[in-house]
């Protein structure tokens, strides 16, 4: 069994904070103070492990995207058709782990603020590629070619826009209730 490193959990305890920080104060406005205090840390502290502000959101973002991954292959190893794929990658997206008010609303501003950030830009490039890449591969196998990219955008645009809501949620999320809708959603593109 591999032990966590003191680092390691410390890292993870200062992402956790900025996931709550961010949902609270605002990604442009919430200062390294404001994370400290979340994290009962201090903003030295978070400078020495992360470098920056900006070095602290990356790292919360990768966290994030790692969540991700980590259901998207967890979907992927009980998928046996493209119609099960499909349906794991939108359960991906909507799983227990991701799918909080929190998480979906630091999502959301990571995403509006990645023009203006290299690093966060980057990220969500290759996080909008692999979502594609995914939708693409197994849309090809169940639609005819012209109707491939227009029903990629239909899903890709029902998840973001799911995110988009429940980042404005008042009310605590429900993944399963997420889930049952976006595999509706897959129903429909391919009806």
């Amino acid at each position: 069994m591999n032990r966590k490193r003191i680092r390691d959990i410390r890292n993870e305890e200062l992402i956790e904070a900025t996931i709550v920080a961010v949902h609270n104060h605002g990604y442009s406005v919430v200062t390294m103070a404001d994370i400290a205090r979340e994290a009962g840390a201090s903003a030295a502290s978070i400078n020495y492990y992360f470098g920056s502000k900006e070095g602290l959101m990356e790292a919360t973002m990768r966290h994030l995207l790692r969540k991700l991954r980590t259901a998207m292959i967890r979907g992927y190893k009980t998928s046996h058709s493209p119609t099960d794929r499909l349906y794991a990658v939108m359960d991906a997206n909507f799983s227990d782990q991701l799918f909080t008010v929190e998480q979906c609303s630091i999502w959301m501003q990571f995403w509006a603020n990645a023009p203006y950030s290299p690093h966060l830009a980057r990220l969500h490039r290759l996080n909008r590629a692999r979502v594609r890449s995914h939708f693409r591969a197994e849309l090809r196998h169940l639609l005819p070619a012209e109707g491939v990219e227009t029903a990629r955008q239909a899903l890709q645009n029902y998840m973001d826009g799911a995110w988009l809501q429940a980042a404005l949620s008042d009310q605590p999320l429900d993944p399963v209730a997420a889930r049952a809708a976006a595999r509706r959603v897959v129903d429909l593109v391919l009806s």
